[in-house]
Parts: C-alpha cells; structure tokens; sequence
C-alpha cells in the first residue's frame, strides 16, 4: 500500500498498476515492431527479386529475337552476294 496522502490509495494504486502494465506491456510492443519491419522488408527483398526476373527474362528474350533475326538475314544477304557475282553487276 503507498503511504498516506490526500488523494484516495485506490486512485494511487490504479495509476501504479497502469504504469505497470505499460512497462510490462513494452517488450511485447517492440518485438512485433521489430517482426513488422522485417517482415516488410523481406516482402520487398522479394518483390524487387521478381521485378529483376522480370526485366531479365524481357531482356532475355530481345536478345534471342535480334540473334534469330540475325540468322534469317545471314541467308538473305548471302544469297544477295551471290547474286550479284552471278550477274556481274
């Protein structure tokens, strides 16, 4: 019990018990903190891998297209040399 004053021990007491409960209350409060910010940013170490996959699999596939463009026009332009030595122009 708190030693004696002018305001009522009950009043004392349920100001005591509040405190408490907040500083008991604390480590809880800082550890979900603490999992809500990995948690976010493990979802956005994620998020930003699958974006990366993303532009590289675009690029990937730029690449292959301009190569097998490449390789039609090999013949093409061949054929277009041979051509012209046959006609003598």
């Amino acid at each position: 019990m708190a030693f004696p004053t002018a305001v009522n021990s009950q009043i004392t007491d349920s100001v005591t018990q509040s405190g408490v409960k907040v500083v008991g209350d604390s480590p809880a409060v800082a550890l979900a903190n603490l999992y809500q910010a990995t948690a976010q940013a493990l979802a956005n170490a994620a998020q930003n891998a699958t974006m990366t996959q993303q532009q590289l699999n675009t690029v990937a596939q730029a690449a292959n297209v301009q190569g097998i463009a490449t390789l039609y026009s090999l013949d093409t332009a061949t054929t277009g040399v041979a051509t012209k030595k046959v006609l003598g122009s």
